[in-house]
């Protein structure tokens, strides 16, 4: 038997980050299955309301619950979310600090965006001068 190229699954407990909607950026939690268009979600921790969501304005993360049982209601969801440190997990990963770094940068006015290339300035100067010295 051949081993899949997929490793993210819509499956019962797999975190999931929310592109549309009031919610957008905020992960959830696949509660239960629907059919092949939606699955209801939960986000007791984050925010999100149990609700029914299609698959399109989802994206799956490599986080999951193990052992979430089949239409799991909010309290057991949350006591798993916080057993397992899944929130935690999702804002230490590589994903989620790059998206914390674009919101900030994209929330910056005019005198942030000045301060940011002063400051690229400034390091791009440094290391040209570590640079000189060395050759």
């Amino acid at each position: 038997m051949q081993e899949s190229n997929f490793k993210r699954f819509v499956e019962v407990g797999r975190v999931v980050l929310l592109k549309s909607g009031p919610s957008a950026g905020k992960i959830a939690v696949i509660a239960e299955i629907i059919d092949h268009n939606r699955a209801i979600i939960d986000g007791p921790t984050t925010g999100v309301p149990r609700q029914a969501y299609p698959y399109k304005h989802l994206t799956l993360t490599p986080l999951s619950l193990s052992k979430l049982p089949r239409a799991a209601g909010s309290g057991v969801v949350k006591k798993e979310l916080e057993k397992q440190a899944i929130v935690e997990k999702w804002e230490k990963s590589s994903w989620a600090t790059r998206r914390a770094a674009l919101e900030k940068r994209r929330s910056l006015n005019d005198f942030g965006r000045f301060e940011v290339m002063l400051l690229k300035k400034q390091r791009r100067d440094t290391v040209r001068k570590s640079l000189k010295t060395k050759a």
